[in-house]
């Protein structure tokens, strides 16, 4: 007898529909074909156990179980429960005719305990794309299932419970998108930039890295308060669309960094990884691909404190992502593709000592010392980092002062305006551009920092006197024609975030003074 049943593999963040047929014929043996991996061919020992401590009968006769399409790798323990439902439907012990209509998931524990997986929310996507009812899955993972709309969630704890389910559906509810509430609390930090005394200007440069989504690079000794300010940048930042959550969670909902009873990440994230992180773990790969830290860090923030300390191959891997916004992982017979729309954040010593140009102490490197300690970080790495900000220490009578800082929820406020100023010119530009253009990435700018050579041109025009100050910056500190794009880009933010149509003479210095690392005496 041939039964068939429905489970899912994900590959990227994207689930793809696997048909697990199972056959019965005369003979005795077991085999499993379609491409498995080790874990996929282990449930043969998880399934016979399960069925044996569950008073159910495994079938004394030849079962060949094929998973299509053949040509795909399936991996991972998530196949169990499709199969053992395969193998008891072919043998008459589960009601085959609800099969068609239902996706089965979840590792089977040797007590016929359903255990929970990763990669639930891409394939409750998939389910639906593909016109399921619904999709059977461990009770544990029942939050990440339940913000897709119109198809049944089953949760269930037990094998006997599906076996149940199958017969009689009215045995399990299934869950209602309302059944779990997603409390605004998670719009609330921790963290506030009034906590952060004095460093207005620091403050400044981060309103402006928020408002046109730039990156940026702090340079400042020890103890200066890089990270502190660091940690607080994604308390500026707007909220994130349900498009951009849903992909985020799909991303944290592959590598099971999802938090119990968490069904959506409304956060933007934060991804802090050590110095010491290998090329693969930070933009995604392995044997068996799985997205890096970059993805991880996507529509949130990436901080790398201190940035010289990482190995170079790490950090040049990250130059093309962040130029493309996406992550491609190649193999032999697949390609996988990895969102990575991050901001990113970096923090550095000006020096080993961590004391060049320090206002009150004296460097004690050498001559030459300190342009080799810069030029551990590459200078097309550099360039890709808009914002170049030299963090000073606060003040004893700085931290002394009882005056009230300024909230993360106000210097929000002005950011909003700022995003939304923007979306709307490039909004009005994308209604006009046709849908056989090649120009297809223009259309997803929403943010100054994206803009296209051709976009600076169109939108960061200068006057004479603009013209002539960025002129004479160019020649004195020697910046180089992507920091002549780099610093237009952020005196469009600049303007924006004053509500001024063009660019003035005041927001052109402004981004000027960004650019510390670019100009020839840093380091002499």
């Amino acid at each position: 007898m041939l039964v068939k049943s429905f489970g899912a593999a994900v590959f990227g963040i994207d689930a793809t529909i696997i048909t697990i047929e199972v056959n019965l014929a005369q003979g005795i043996n077991f085999f499993l074909v379609g491409l498995p991996d080790a874990a996929v061919k282990e449930s043969q020992q998880r399934i016979k156990a399960a069925l044996t401590n569950n008073e159910l009968r495994y079938p004394g006769k030849e079962i060949t179980v094929n998973m299509a399409p053949a040509d795909i790798r399936k991996e991972g323990s998530t196949f169990d429960l499709p199969i053992a439902i395969g193998i008891l439907a072919a043998s008459d012990q589960a009601n085959a005719s609800r099969l068609n209509e239902y996706m089965l998931l979840g590792e089977l524990s040797l007590d016929g305990d359903v255990k929970a997986m990763t990669g639930i929310l891409p394939i409750a996507l998939a389910a639906k794309e593909h016109g399921f009812k619904g999709i059977i899955i461990p009770a544990e993972n029942a939050h990440e299932a339940i913000m897709v709309k119109d198809i049944e969630i089953i949760p269930v704890k037990t094998l006997k419970e599906v076996i149940q389910f199958l017969d009689d559906p009215s045995s399990i509810e299934s869950l209602a998108e309302d059944s779990i509430v997603t409390s605004n609390s998670n719009e609330i930090y921790d963290i506030d930039f009034s906590d952060v005394k004095g460093q207005d200007n620091i403050k400044r440069a981060f309103e402006i890295s928020a408002a046109g989504g730039h990156n940026l690079i702090l340079i400042g000794p020890p103890g200066a308060g890089k990270s502190m300010l660091a940690k607080r940048l994604p308390t500026i930042l707007p909220s994130m669309s349900m498009p951009e959550a849903l992909e985020t969670t799909k991303i944290h909902s592959v590598v099971g960094k999802l938090a119990k009873g968490q069904p959506l990440v409304m956060q933007r994230p934060f991804r802090k990884p050590h110095h010491t992180i290998s090329d693969v773990a930070l933009v995604g790969g392995g044997s068996y691909p799985q997205p890096g830290e970059i993805s991880l860090a996507h529509n949130g923030v990436l901080f790398l404190d201190e940035l010289p300390e990482y190995k170079r191959t790490v950090l040049e891997v990250m130059r093309q992502p962040m130029e493309d916004r996406m992550v491609t992982i190649s193999r032999a017979k697949f390609t996988i593709d990895y969102p990575a729309g991050f901001m990113l954040v970096a923090a550095m010593n000006p020096c080993p000592c961590g004391y060049h140009n320090h206002p009150e102490r004296e460097c004690t490197c050498g001559s030459g010392v300190v342009q080799r300690y810069l030029n551990k970080v590459s200078g097309p790495l550099l360039d890709r980092i808009d914002l170049h900000v030299e963090v000073t220490p606060v003040s004893y009578n700085e931290l002394r002062d009882n005056r009230k800082e300024e909230s993360s929820a106000s210097i929000r406020e002005r950011v909003l305006i700022a995003r939304n100023i923007q979306r709307n010119r490039f909004q009005s530009e994308h209604e006009q551009i046709e849908r056989s253009d090649t120009r297809k990435l223009e259309q997803s700018v929403n943010a100054n920092s994206d803009m296209s050579s051709r976009q600076v041109r169109k939108y960061c025009q200068l006057d004479e006197a603009c013209a002539n100050i960025l002129k004479k910056a160019m020649e004195r500190f020697g910046f180089s024609a992507r920091a002549y794009d780099r610093i237009l880009k952020v005196a469009r933010t600049i303007a924006d975030l004053n509500g001024t149509e063009n660019i003035g003479v005041g927001d052109i210095a402004e981004a000027v003074q960004y650019r510390s690392l670019d100009r020839k005496e840093w380091g002499n």
